[in-house]
């Protein structure tokens, strides 16, 4: 066909159709151990002069749309706007002028050429686009359907055949992106299709950024609660500052246990499924714990101001605190445990990050902790607001309640600093669950934000609620004048 094509004119339909049908029958899965990976005498790809010699003849040849074969769909258009559908691959042309533009579309012939990059995999049918139109100012707009689901970040390359250096090449395509997974825009005609990297992008320097701020978390975490311990008889002088400094010694150790599990799950594919599903676990719960001992935090202080710091019992506030910070979030934990096929691997958890698993919006397990913190948040935010305008109307008031207002400033200063500090990190994290990395720059920075955010809470902790708290600071100063 490649010979008779270089020397003569196909006018003839039923010739053309003939030539078609072998075409097509040359694809058949039942031929597939037939292709050479190389034809000698011509130096060329088999695969290569095939699609060549095909072009050749769908362009050359009076073809109609009833011409379609098992595995060689051909297309044309006459319109001033040209959309040919082949295998469900439709490829738009915008150019002025008349003329035909014809569409083919090749069912298997993606396996049979070379694949000349070693980081992608071709991930869709070959389709080929030729026009007797002018080839100036063409755009072209391709949309070719996966053969394979993309992979979250796993970034996909609209390619063309180049026939002068036997390889596939990008010049002139733009990928459709996250959004738009299988579309194409090319300013050529040729031979199109998507490759698909066989690796997800990774994000430069992460891996350090979560080494460097966890370790400098656990070593300040151990530090703040050596320094509760130590100043605990010395500072805790009201009810109000024993709810704090509990709720304070509480958080710093759900966090130090959380961030070690997260040091040492931060290679997942380097443990075991079950050090991955108990990693997951405690993960989940010391997050939670974390966050609901925090709102034990902001409801107390709220109760307190609303009904004018009448004093609370310390074991009451003990009961209660313990209930909603370890109890409540226990049951939340467990009973997603169990409604998730027992914590199954891909149900629960997922083995490629050793946390709850995100399937789209309200779906996944990530939802049993998102939406739990959302809740957390908008209590502490409405606590802050309360709080304040009770002390506000107080300021005038007698002052046999002076020292539970000035404790109350104390714990409300402590929620107003915890909330970003813990909540923050996670709209970044649940950002980072929703947008994908093939986006691009906002993507990269909403990933080292909740990086850098949420590996380095325990630093944050140690300098906000421990050594800028103005009855630590003091005690500790005199400790240091001399005797």
């Amino acid at each position: 066909m490649s010979t008779i094509l270089a020397n003569h004119s196909v006018n003839d339909t039923t010739t053309s159709n003939h030539f078609l049908a072998s075409s097509s029958n040359l694809l058949d899965e039942s031929l597939r151990n037939s292709w050479n990976p190389q034809n000698t005498e011509s130096n060329q790809n088999l695969a290569e002069k095939y699609l060549k010699s095909v072009e050749k003849l769908i362009e050359i040849s009076n073809i109609s749309n009833g011409s379609d074969q098992t595995n060689l769909h051909v297309q044309t258009c006459s319109e001033d706007e040209c959309t040919n559908t082949v295998f469900n691959a439709s490829v738009t042309v915008q150019s002025s002028g008349n003329g035909i533009v014809k569409t083919a579309g090749f069912k298997y012939l993606q396996d049979y050429l070379p694949n000349t990059t070693n980081t992608s995999n071709i991930n869709s049918i070959v389709v080929s686009t030729t026009t007797q139109r002018g080839k100036e100012n063409l755009k072209i707009t391709i949309k070719l359907p996966l053969l394979t689901p993309r992979p979250r970040d796993v970034s996909l390359q609209c390619v063309s055949w180049n026939y002068s250096q036997s390889n596939w090449t990008d010049e002139g395509c733009v990928w459709g992106g996250a959004s738009k997974p299988d579309e194409c825009i090319c300013n050529h005609l040729t031979s199109f299709a998507i490759l698909m990297s066989r690796y997800p992008i990774e994000i430069p320097y992460m891996t350090e950024i979560t080494y460097a701020g966890l370790s400098a978390s656990v070593v300040s975490l151990v530090i703040s609660l050596l320094i509760e311990l130590i100043v605990w008889s010395k500072v805790v002088k009201t009810n109000t500052l024993h709810l704090r400094h509990t709720a304070h010694v509480n958080i710093s150790l759900c966090l130090l246990v959380a961030d070690c599990c997260f040091l040492a799950s931060s290679k997942p594919e380097s443990i075991s499924e079950i050090w991955c599903r108990i990693s997951a676990l405690l993960k989940h719960f010391c997050y939670l714990a974390m966050f609901f001992w925090m709102l034990s935090l902001s409801t107390t202080l709220l109760h307190q101001a609303v009904f004018l710091f009448h004093k609370v019992g310390k074991k009451t506030y003990l009961r209660f605190s313990l209930i909603l910070g370890y109890v409540c979030p226990f049951l939340i934990v467990f009973i997603t445990f169990l409604t998730n096929n027992g914590g199954a691997q891909g149900a629960y958890f997922s083995m490629k990050t050793c946390w709850l698993v995100y399937s789209g919006i309200l779906k996944g397990t990530i939802y049993t902790f998102i939406l739990p913190v959302g809740i957390i948040v908008f209590i502490n935010l409405f606590a802050m607001l309360v709080v304040i305008m009770k002390l506000l109307d107080h300021r005038s008031r007698e002052k046999s309640h002076e020292k539970e207002i000035q404790a109350a400033k104390t714990v409300l200063r402590s929620v107003i600093l915890l909330t970003p500090i813990f909540g923050l990190p996670w709209i970044f994290g649940f950002a980072t669950f929703i947008l994908d990395l093939t986006a691009g720059a906002v993507t990269f920075a909403v990933n080292y934000a909740f990086v850098l955010l949420n590996a380095f809470q325990g630093l944050l902790i140690l300098l906000t609620t421990c050594l800028g708290d103005r009855m630590v600071k003091s005690f500790t100063s005199r400790d240091k004048r001399p005797t």
